[in-house]
């Protein structure tokens, strides 16, 4: 979204790190400045670089590029990521031949080198009540989808890097654009498990994912884009399944929103305000027959008329 700082060490690294294999590089310049993209164009010249400007969300801006894919596999991957090794032609090179497997991914790192993620496991209307206890994180690091040496079965996968069949992908219809802003690799991970493909980790080759790491005025729009998500993926789940979510989510919006106003009334600041109103945005998707799309652009059209 128009983020040169994120994008070029991005693409630099991929130049830098990427061999042993044939590739094409495309960018999805969503909502990018004339100048930013003419820049971009003239440093990087083998890359193809596809204008997007209208408001979409993850799957939308995504799918621009993967239909246009050339390749045996595509590699998605966010722009806030960069390598230090040939993390996709190791990838590539040990993809498993067994025709079940859609999905093989890397190790996430943060910045300063932990890991982020090894695997994901499967999540449902439970993990997302170990979420409000405090359990989930156990849960996630005890899972038997999770953490595991060399090339191992996952459940799911994160959406900032991953590399998948094209002919699989096309024929699930790529990502699901019913979604806006999560969980759109949850959901298209969580589907593949149910057609009886697989997904694994390669846990011998990794890179970095900085996962931005600051706090921003968009999660004004893109708090209600999530919070209606989650309930489009439970729904899938089972309509039992939506309404504990529907359920629950009232009372935790609710709760979150109190907190912040006694933070807010306590001391007063942009950071307290914002967050205020980005989980009265979430307490009241729950009850909006607005998809994610037209909330967060409503709010995200009204955040920036506020300027």
């Amino acid at each position: 979204m128009n983020n040169m700082d994120n994008l070029y060490p991005c693409l630099n690294s991929i130049k830098k790190f990427t061999f042993g294999i044939k590739y094409e590089t495309l960018v999805v310049a969503y909502l990018f400045s004339k100048e930013n993209l003419d820049k971009a164009k003239r440093d990087h010249q083998w890359v193809t670089f596809i204008e997007s400007n209208e408001i979409r969300g993850f799957s939308e801006n995504n799918n621009l590029a993967l239909r246009l894919s050339k390749g045996k596999y595509c590699f998605v991957l966010n722009d806030d990521t960069y390598f230090d090794e040939n993390t996709i032609g190791t990838l590539v090179k040990s993809f498993p031949s067994d025709d079940r497997c859609a999905i093989v991914s890397p190790i996430t790192l943060n910045k300063n080198g932990s890991v982020q993620r090894c695997g994901k496991p499967k999540y449902n209307i439970g993990t997302y009540i170990l979420g409000l206890v405090g359990l989930l994180k156990k849960y996630e690091t005890n899972s038997q989808y999770t953490n595991k040496i060399g090339i191992f079965k996952t459940y799911n996968i994160s959406g900032a890097a991953f590399l998948i069949r094209r002919d699989i992908f096309e024929k699930f219809g790529w990502f699901d654009e019913k979604y806006f802003f999560c969980p759109e690799d949850i959901a298209l991970s969580t589907l593949l498990n149910k057609n009886g493909y697989e997904c694994y980790v390669n846990s011998n080759t990794k890179l970095t994912h900085a996962c931005g790491g600051t706090w921003s005025k968009t999660i004004l729009a893109t708090k209600p884009a999530t919070v209606k998500g989650l309930l489009y993926f439970y729904r899938d789940e089972s309509f039992f399944a939506a309404l504990i979510y529907s359920f629950l989510a009232t009372f935790e919006y609710f709760f979150k929103m109190l907190y912040w106003l006694i933070k807010n009334s306590i001391k007063t600041d942009e950071h307290r305000k914002v967050m205020l109103k980005a989980n009265w945005h979430g307490f009241m998707a729950l009850f909006s027959f607005e998809t994610p799309k037209q909330l967060f652009t409503r709010y995200y059209l009204q955040m920036k008329n506020e300027k």
